[in-house]
């Protein structure tokens, strides 16, 4: 159940300009919340243009998606889920009522988050499924990247959770799934490193794999991790997908400029969901590692 809040916690979802009639919920006691399971969003990150909407609380204790069946939040996360919180006349207010599954709902239509070094945009798009390769998004919503404070992962439940917190004290909370994509930048930001000072080595391995991209890729971002390798990661809009969005081809460098296999990855070449992700595996009964995905 999703509740839009301000500061005092009273439901403000008649007060959000240009909004729709949306669905009307009626709060349940904290049993009820923890052993109820509501409204699910799909949602899918891949690359840089990361499927997401307002999270729909979801779940129920002993569930086995990924994720924390605890909290450090309670007041946010079972006492009450807001996944809006704004005053009058805060940026969160500004947001576009696509964001909400309970308004658009995602078997037709998707929301996807952009982030750039300068912004970050909300697109939607129409999605059918026989015509995933069609891509006709438009622009709903913008922010400078100076008006966001942080983004938070939130794990509660299934963790694929982010709160966004801009810099008046509003903030959202959106579903996104792989979120790393969305807070690789924002949240760990990397060491970026310029082209122009790697050795020869890492140059021939940039270049052999910034050859082999997509015509219409951009030019490889690369970052250096804390165990000394390096990520040269590119995308490029023809990849762009109705449901997964933009795909982003990496590769992982050593200190020689050699292509690393994943089976030889350090420890910290993994993002932290997947860190998160591999120290739940290891604790896991193997009837749960037969049901993982991964």
């Amino acid at each position: 159940m999703r509740w839009f809040r301000d500061t005092d916690r009273n439901d403000i979802q008649e007060e959000l300009a240009g909004w729709p009639q949306g669905p009307l919920y009626k709060a349940r006691s904290n049993s009820g919340t923890l052993g109820h399971g509501a409204l699910r969003a799909a949602a899918v990150i891949l690359g840089n243009l990361v499927v997401a909407v307002l999270s729909s609380f979801g779940g129920h204790v002993g569930n086995s998606a990924p994720g924390s069946n605890s909290t450090d939040d309670r007041a946010d996360e079972i006492d009450d889920f807001p996944v809006m919180w704004a005053a009058p006349g805060t940026i969160a207010r500004t947001l576009p009522w696509q964001l909400d599954p309970g308004r658009a709902k995602q078997k037709h239509y998707r929301t996807h988050a952009i982030v750039t070094d300068r912004r970050l945009v909300v697109v939607g798009l129409p999605f059918e499924e026989r015509h995933a390769e069609t891509v006709q998004d438009e622009v709903l919503w913008e922010t400078p990247r100076s008006t966001i404070s942080t983004i938070e992962r939130r794990d509660f439940k299934d963790g694929k959770d982010v709160r966004v917190v801009f810099t008046d004290g509003s903030w959202c909370r959106l579903r996104c799934f792989r979120r790393e994509d969305l807070t690789r930048h924002i949240t760990d930001q990397p060491d970026p490193v310029l082209l122009d000072s790697l050795t020869p080595s890492h140059r021939r391995t940039v270049e052999v794999f910034a050859a082999a991209q997509a015509p219409d890729a951009g030019v490889p971002v690369v970052t250096r991790n804390p165990c000394g390798c390096y990520r040269v990661a590119a995308s490029a809009p023809s990849t762009a997908h109705g449901f997964f969005g933009i795909s982003v081809q990496s590769i992982l460098m050593d200190a020689n400029g050699i292509e690393v296999e994943l089976g030889k990855y350090h420890w910290e070449d993994y993002s932290p969901d997947l860190q998160d992700e591999l120290r739940r595996l290891r604790h896991s009964p193997p009837s749960a590692l037969g049901s993982s995905p991964k």
